[in-house]
C-alpha cells in the first residue's frame, strides 16, 4: 500500500498562491497520480493529473490556466502549484495514487481508478 502525505495547504487571500505537494512512502514513478478535492457539502471532485512519465497533465475545466500539477519522480513526490485562487476553491485537497500507469485521457480523472489515497490539506481562500 502506498502511504501519501499531503502538506502546503492553509488560508490564503482571494488571488493569492499555495503550492501542494504530495509525498509517498514508496516510489512512485511508475504510477498516474492525481489531485482531487472536495468542498463542505459537495461531492469529490477531479482537479488535476499527471502521468508517471510526466507526457500528459490533466485539468478540471474550473481551474485550468490557475493550476499547474508536476513530479519529482526521484523523489517520490507531486505538487500542485496554485494561483489565482478564488473562494469557490476552498476544499480539502487529496493526492491519490494510480498503479495502471497505462491510463490517459478520461480515465485519470476519476477518482474510482485511484487505489491509494492521502489524508488531505485543506485549503481556505478567503474573499
Amino acid at each position: 500500500q502506498v502511504h501519501l502525505v499531503e502538506s502546503g495547504g492553509g488560508l490564503v487571500q482571494v488571488y493569492g498562491s499555495l503550492r501542494l505537494s504530495c509525498a509517498a512512502s514508496v516510489r512512485t514513478s511508475n504510477y498516474n497520480m492525481g489531485w482531487f478535492r472536495q468542498a463542505p457539502g459537495k461531492e469529490r471532485e477531479f482537479v488535476s493529473s499527471i502521468t508517471w512519465n510526466r507526457v500528459y497533465k490533466y485539468y478540471a475545466d474550473s481551474v485550468k490556466d490557475r493550476f499547474t500539477i508536476s513530479r519529482d519522480n526521484a523523489n517520490s513526490t507531486v505538487y500542485l502549484q496554485m494561483n489565482s485562487l478564488k473562494p469557490e476553491d476552498t476544499a480539502i485537497y487529496y493526492c491519490a495514487a494510480d498503479r495502471v500507469a497505462w491510463r490517459i485521457g478520461r480515465q485519470t480523472m476519476t477518482a474510482a481508478v485511484y487505489g491509494d489515497w492521502g489524508q488531505g490539506t485543506q485549503v481556505t481562500v478567503s474573499s
